[in-house]
């Protein structure tokens, strides 16, 4: 299966998802890469702190727009990537056929969960980038 529609999806679709769509955007230029959230702040700009954060890694998340995620958006997807193993089930709960092209960002890199740093200190944001900075780069080995 070639992979060419990527979709990441967290919460609110401000701080993870975004990062992990900008990473994954930088590595796969060729690909398609969206985001979304389960239940997201709707037309909001991404977090301040991911702004932050991203910029200074070379991602400029200034023009992100939170998007709700549809089953229509997933439908469209090839694979969808979520950040905690919860939000399987949000995917599933919206778009059940899309559970055989859900999977953890962390997959590769053994990690279960990248924690949502909603509302939490500059350093907890810097630890969740290097999660999903090292997950994305997993993947667009994985997918290239």
């Amino acid at each position: 299966m070639q992979y060419q529609k990527i979709l990441t999806v967290c919460a609110g679709n401000i701080c993870r998802s975004p990062i992990a769509e900008g990473l994954l955007k930088q590595a796969l230029p060729n690909h398609f890469v969206a985001s979304a959230g389960i239940a997201a702040l709707v037309n909001h700009p991404a977090d301040e702190k991911a702004i932050g954060i991203a910029a200074k890694h070379g991602i400029d998340l200034s023009a992100h727009r939170a998007k709700q995620l549809t089953p229509q958006i997933c439908l469209f997807a090839d694979l969808i990537l979520v950040m905690e193993e919860h939000q399987i089930n949000g995917v599933i709960s919206i778009q059940p056929s899309a559970r055989g092209k859900t999977m953890l960002l962390g997959h590769w890199v053994s990690l279960k969960n990248i924690p949502d740093p909603y509302q939490k200190h500059e350093a907890f944001f810097e630890d969740v980038y290097r999660q999903v900075s090292t997950a994305c780069d997993t993947w667009a080995t994985k997918l290239s």
